[in-house]
């Protein structure tokens, strides 16, 4: 039985989203990082620096902790998985690039775990993870092609190609560490 679904009949894809569209469901809002993912030029790249910038927000609240961080990112991973399959149900493109929660989860995670380190730090953390999700060498080529697709498996694929990213970042910290 096929539980994929295809998206809404429409006379063409959504290809640049604007504010209408972003603010016309919670689910757009989220899928597309509160805004950060209309930029026409690079939107991951914007999409993680925002993600930067509201996790040192969220930190020098001073609440979260390890605890905290590991709800934050477990329910955004949760709310973007959601988003995303949302998204590309109403936009008729399996994974478009205006879709940065995966980037913004993926992000976070990065500058937790790589945690305690300063302005350079996450700044190297930052251009190592980009690398790894644009170039997609190896692994992240894999996970990107793994998961294609609508629905809930292309929704998970959106979002974990950007963990796997993700972790080859986490692996080149350790081993920088390591040295």
């Amino acid at each position: 039985m096929e539980t994929s679904y295809k998206p809404f009949p429409r006379t063409e894809p959504v290809l640049h989203p604007d504010r209408r569209f972003l603010f016309s469901r919670l689910s757009h809002l989220i899928a597309l990082g509160f805004g950060s993912g209309l930029s026409r030029v690079a939107p991951g790249t914007i999409g993680t620096l925002w993600a930067w910038i509201a996790f040192l927000l969220i930190d020098r609240l001073g609440m979260p902790g390890d605890a905290g961080w590991a709800l934050i990112i477990g329910t955004t991973l949760l709310l973007g998985w959601w988003a995303s399959v949302a998204t590309v149900k109403r936009t008729g493109v399996a994974d478009p690039g205006y879709i940065v929660i995966d980037e913004v989860v993926a992000f976070w995670l990065v500058l937790w775990l790589a945690a305690p380190v300063g302005f350079w730090g996450q700044f190297w953390a930052f251009w190592l993870f980009r690398y790894f999700d644009a170039a997609k060498p190896g692994p992240v080529r894999w996970a990107d092609r793994a998961f294609k697709g609508w629905g809930w498996r292309g929704g998970w694929g959106i979002m974990f190609d950007d963990l796997v990213a993700a972790a080859c970042t986490l692996l080149l910290i350790a081993f920088w560490r390591w040295l």
